[in-house]
């Protein structure tokens, strides 16, 4: 039999009929199958699944989009770079979007892009998507104009929720983990703790400021005046040879690990050492945080939770809207302890600052303990 042909002997393109006898199951069951509905047994959604690929037959999505008015897609607006944190989360929403069934359509900005977040959102409502997802955008001052234009359901992960009664937001939790990783540094028996901020046109930097800001004020401790950085190694450099030169600082916690690791090596230049003199807490957990000198105790941003906890609340949305939307949780905060971290340095009756001695043991690679609240 060559592809193309039923089992019924007819020369055109295999039918749902087709499968559901090869596979002996039902029409409805086929489509069940490929619908991806529940109440299909494992066997079952096999041999149809099997049948189908032998028989060479694919879904017909656009009549599928034309009999329930829906088109199982999903759009996806995110920044285009290659930075750790936004890459991740969009890898998350391309896995969760994946296990519902529907397909991604994915749409790029780029900073100082005069078309921003509304140029790919009015792009993916003309592909006729279901629902979007806006991830960590930065602010390009559109949000008012998209509410008023966006009828479709809405998903904004880490950035304030557009208004309107089909819009929702997962909150990565970048707030509550800055505060808990500057919360690390003052139970460390530090007077305050110094920020490298990101940009703040980010509303995942701004975040970040906000945490750092409050587990200080809570704490009745000075707040510093931020460095703001650009997420790079290169400005968590420049921040830090700025910061080696004041004198009692001797905790910093940077919005991101490649800053945090520019710093450590500016302070180091400078003859400030991490941790006896310095203590330092990055924030993301990329893989090589474990790997530099010292290891780096850092924030892991739970980028697969929060993803899969949107799409589910979306899709429900999208299938359900007359239902109540889905409950938001708080996503998990996991601190990783690691070498870069240590009670501060202690001070002499004449003022001059003792080095610690030894300080923490941490086998290499030193993978972290960590902290979950």
């Amino acid at each position: 039999m060559t592809r193309g042909e039923g089992r019924g002997g007819g020369s055109g393109a295999p039918r749902s009929v087709d499968v559901a006898r090869l596979a002996g199951v039902s029409q409805k069951t086929v489509s069940r199958v490929f619908n991806n509905e529940p109440y299909v047994s494992a066997d079952v959604r096999r041999r149809v699944l099997e049948a189908a690929e032998e028989l060479g037959y694919r879904l017909n999505n656009a009549a599928r989009a034309l009999a329930s008015g829906r088109s199982r897609s999903i759009g996806v607006v995110t920044l285009g770079t290659a930075l750790y944190g936004p890459a991740s989360l969009l890898m998350g929403v391309e896995r969760a979007v994946r296990d519902t069934g529907y397909t991604l359509r994915v749409v790029n900005t780029m900073e100082g892009d005069p078309a921003g977040t509304g140029g790919a959102v009015d792009s993916l409502l003309d592909q006729g998507v279901d629902g979007i997802v806006i991830s960590e955008p930065i602010d390009d001052g559109q949000d008012g104009e998209l509410a008023t234009r966006v009828d479709i359901p809405v998903l904004v992960l880490g950035a304030p929720p557009l208004s309107g009664p089909k819009a929702l937001a997962a909150g990565v939790g970048a707030a509550a983990m800055a505060h808990a990783a500057t919360q690390h540094l003052l139970d460390l028996g530090h007077e305050t703790v110094h920020h490298v901020s990101g940009p703040q046109r980010w509303f995942a930097a701004r975040d970040r400021v906000t945490g750092w800001q409050s587990a200080l004020a809570e704490n009745g401790r000075p707040v510093p005046a931020p460095i703001e950085g650009d997420w790079s190694a290169s400005s968590g450099y420049a921040a830090g040879r700025e910061l080696a030169a004041v004198a009692e600082m001797t905790a910093v916690f940077a919005a991101n690990d490649d800053m945090a690791i520019g710093l450590i090596r500016a302070l180091t230049e400078a003859g400030r050492r991490v941790p006896d003199d310095v203590s330092v807490v990055g924030f993301d957990d990329i893989p090589v945080a474990a790997y530099v000198t010292p290891p780096l105790t850092t924030v892991r941003q739970p980028f697969d939770v929060v993803a899969q906890e949107g799409i589910k609340r979306l899709v429900h949305l999208i299938e359900s809207p007359q239902a109540d939307p889905l409950p938001a949780s708080d996503p998990p905060i996991d601190l990783v302890v690691r070498a870069s971290t240590a009670p501060p340095p202690t001070r002499t009756p004449t003022g001059h600052t003792r080095r610690r001695r030894g300080g923490p043991h941490h086998p290499a690679p030193d993978t972290g303990t960590s902290m979950h609240d």
